[in-house]
């Protein structure tokens, strides 16, 4: 009986679409090597002629505006494998996403920007007040199109347990739509409360969205999931649909969280829709998450967001006006401070995760504290961070104590030595596994939201924060980062270093970090 059961794991997990799906990649790869490796072998001419093309892949690479460590890993590839090197390189080395989905998504963009424009009374208040928080304000609104608004209130939560029915309650207040943009939907008692309540609003006849990363939920919803919803009445789209045909789109995942409601109240952070984000699962000890709900004219910026990608694969919408704070809500929205929401897609070069994280580095004075899962910085990260804590900052970065991923962890780890040795005070989460992902600094900044400082997040994925400056809540962002550091480890320089297999292993897996 037991072996029986076991092999039905065994024949479950073999035809699970993802490894389906996955082994069809692996065969056109390797259909690819083999085909250009054989005809090398057969025809001179080609074989000389794979080898110029990866002399221009490298010369393409070193030119490129891309992040040095990108051209890195590719360079030693190409030289790794002249044969099929270069030809490797233009079938796979694309950041951005296709042309025709980077078409859809520009167009959905320009429709929706000139209902969210910036309130200069606003900005040039705030450049009055902090010229350096205007600065980064000045960034967002200018490089990723999201104004800064003084007219919403943010509250942080500190973990999924406190956002969870914070989130109940303000779906349940719904009246004219809901909108929800996630990179993991899987059914449990998370998912199937907020189902309850997205059924019930349908039927009701408030307008109900859903958008999910097919990928990203691909081990835990059926096939086709999407239909399921369309038959409660839920309008769902799966983004960028797990084919078993290579393309370089997928590359590009929706990792945002976004959750909105009638246009002026709405969600974003780390925290997915699955129950290990509220700690009824256990995966990896202790989940520690954080989110944040935004409630004023500022939630139009998360509405934004979710439109130009839902505008991108499903045509719906040409009157943006009904979906906007006030088009639901009469009276005024009370404010706290400064808030800026703002999103980030690989539609270009322009880093926006990176260089707003990059921008409170630099704005730091007294202390930075980072929350992160995965710890994999580029030469300018760490050179930031390093700098930062030269000119006496307090930087300190909590890591989780339980990994998620081995190999993930452990080139995390690789990176500990060299920010150890330069000041910055790295922490270990004893608990579990930190999915958060926050950076607060000098009582006046911080930001919340899904970007991750790994390769992926910061370069390939789309992804959303929130900027804070000057906000009461900041107070307890930084409490909840001293809590969590009363709960982990300090590492100190002797359990940086790692033996020498490992450190051979990490030295690889950073070599090649922004392909992985």
């Amino acid at each position: 009986m037991k072996l029986l059961k076991m092999w039905k794991k065994v024949l479950h997990v073999l035809l699970h679409r993802a490894v389906i799906v996955g082994v069809l990649l692996l065969l056109q790869i390797i259909w690819i090597v083999v085909n250009l490796t054989e005809l090398a072998a057969y025809s001179p001419i080609v074989y000389h002629g794979l080898n110029v093309l990866s002399l221009l892949a490298v010369l393409a690479v070193v030119n490129a505006r891309d992040n040095p460590s990108y051209k890195l890993a590719w360079v030693i590839t190409i030289l790794v494998f002249p044969l099929f090197g270069g030809a490797m390189y233009l079938l796979f080395s694309g950041w951005l996403p296709s042309k025709k989905l980077r078409d859809k998504l520009t167009k959905a963009e320009n429709q929706i920007r000139p209902f969210i424009k910036q309130d200069e009374a606003v900005f040039d208040a705030l450049k009055a007040f902090d010229p350096t928080a205007a600065g980064q304000a000045q960034y967002i609104k200018d490089y990723a199109k999201f104004p800064v608004w003084n007219d919403s209130t943010v509250r942080y939560f500190k973990c999924g347990e406190e956002n969870f029915p914070v989130l109940l309650e303000e779906l349940k207040k719904a009246e004219h739509f809901i909108f929800l943009e996630y990179f993991i939907v899987e059914e449990g008692e998370m998912w199937d409360a907020i189902l309850a309540i997205l059924k019930e609003k349908a039927a009701a006849g408030v307008d109900v969205r859903m958008l999910y990363d097919d990928l990203g939920s691909v081990f835990v919803l059926p096939y086709k999931y999407y239909r399921t919803l369309e038959s409660y009445g839920i309008k769902c789209e799966a983004f960028n649909k797990f084919v078993p045909v290579f393309s370089l789109v997928m590359n590009n995942r929706d990792h945002r969280k976004i959750l909105v409601i009638d246009g002026h109240t709405a969600f974003t952070g780390g925290i997915n829709l699955a129950d290990e984000y509220i700690n009824k699962k256990e995966k990896f000890g202790y989940w520690k998450d954080t989110g944040i709900m935004v409630r004023g004219e500022a939630a139009v910026n998360l509405t934004a967001m979710f439109l130009t990608v839902w505008n991108a694969v499903r045509p719906t919408d040409a009157d943006f006006s009904r979906l906007l704070p006030h088009a639901y809500h009469s009276g005024i929205f009370h404010g706290d401070g400064y808030v800026q929401p703002y999103g980030d897609m690989p539609l270009d070069k322009e880093t926006v995760g990176e260089n707003v994280y990059l921008n409170m580095i630099s704005a730091a004075r007294t202390y930075l504290y980072i929350f992160t899962p995965y710890l994999i910085v580029d030469n300018e990260m760490m050179t930031a961070l390093c700098l930062a804590a030269k000119r006496g900052v307090d930087v300190r970065i909590v890591t989780p104590g339980v990994p998620d991923k081995k190999l993930v962890y452990w080139l995390t780890q690789s990176y500990y030595r060299q920010l150890i040795d330069n000041g910055v005070k790295i922490y270990k989460y004893e608990p579990g596994f930190i999915h958060a992902k926050v950076f607060v600094c000098d009582d006046v900044y911080a930001t919340v939201g899904t970007i991750n400082l790994d390769y992926r997040s910061l370069y390939l994925h789309f992804e959303c924060g929130v900027f804070l400056s000057h906000c009461s809540e900041i107070a307890v962002i930084k409490q909840d980062a001293i809590e969590t550091m009363e709960q982990s480890n300090l590492i100190t320089k002797e359990q940086a270093r790692r033996k020498l297999p490992v450190r051979l292993v990490q030295a690889v897996l950073r070599v090649f970090a922004p392909l992985l």
